[in-house]
Parts: C-alpha cells; sequence; structure tokens
C-alpha cells in the first residue's frame, strides 16, 4: 500500500513540475542509414528527423518557422530538452546550408545542455558515438542540402 501511494505522490510531483519521468534504460536511437533525402532511425524512414533519449519523429520545419535561412529554431530543440537530452547535436545539411543562429546555441547553453553544431554527416557519426556510449543524446538532423 505504502509504494502505491509513494508512486502517486511521485506522479503528481513530476506533473506538477512539468516534467516527465524518464526511465534509466532509455538509450538514445541509432541513425542506422543515411543518403541523401534519407535516414534511418529504428526502423522509420525520415527525410528531415528529431531524435531523443527513447525515440525519433519527423522534423517538420513548418512548425517552428525553420527554413534554410533564419536556421534552426530555438522551439526546434525544446522538445529534445524536456524529453532527456543532455547533449544536442545540430546537423547543417549534408552541405551545411542551414543556418544555426547564435540564438539557437545560447538557448542549448542556457538550459544547461551542451551543443555540438556539424554538417550532416559528422553530425550523425558524432551522435551515434555518444548514442552508442550510453550519452543522452539529442538531435536534429536535415538530410538534404
Amino acid at each position: 500500500m505504502l509504494l502505491i501511494v509513494v508512486c502517486a505522490v511521485l506522479s503528481l510531483q513530476d506533473n506538477y513540475f512539468g516534467v516527465q519521468a524518464l526511465p534509466v534504460d532509455m538509450t538514445s536511437p541509432q541513425v542506422t542509414d543515411l543518403s541523401w533525402g534519407r535516414m534511418k532511425v529504428d526502423g522509420k524512414v525520415y527525410k528531415d528527423c528529431k531524435v531523443w533519449p527513447g525515440g525519433s519523429r519527423e522534423w517538420d520545419w513548418r512548425e517552428t518557422g525553420t527554413g534554410h535561412n533564419p536556421g534552426v529554431q530555438p522551439a526546434d530543440l525544446e522538445e529534445l530538452l524536456k524529453r532527456g537530452a543532455d547533449t544536442i547535436v545540430i546537423s547543417r545539411g549534408m552541405q551545411s546550408v542551414l543556418q544555426v543562429p547564435q540564438t539557437t546555441v545560447d538557448y542549448v547553453k542556457n538550459n544547461h545542455a551542451n551543443v555540438i553544431v556539424r554538417p550532416t554527416e559528422e553530425a550523425v557519426k558524432e551522435y551515434n558515438r555518444m548514442a552508442a556510449a550510453g550519452k543522452r543524446v539529442g538531435a536534429v538532423f536535415h538530410s538534404t542540402c
């Protein structure tokens, strides 16, 4: 009976503070395939994607007004931080066309996370290395230009 009450209290506290408690064993998924316009993560195929400890989804730039210019927006990364990433990898595209404003980099740092900005192929390698090491890493990947 005590266990149920403690779990209920912890659950209320997590929800009260707006933090989703994550199981310790949630690892960041590997990017298993990358080519122009195509990425594969956990068996799912994406053009652009977001990944975080425990999951991934399509990265729809229209949600936040992202474009090659003005670039990756802080709102693109908010979800990754909320899902427990303590390092964020931002890919700039295969030819580094996607901009990353200083305000976006500062947003990650101000949220007590590390940030790495690289062309996509380098970003995937760095992300996969960190994920394989069990780091709580998240990323946004752009698979074209």
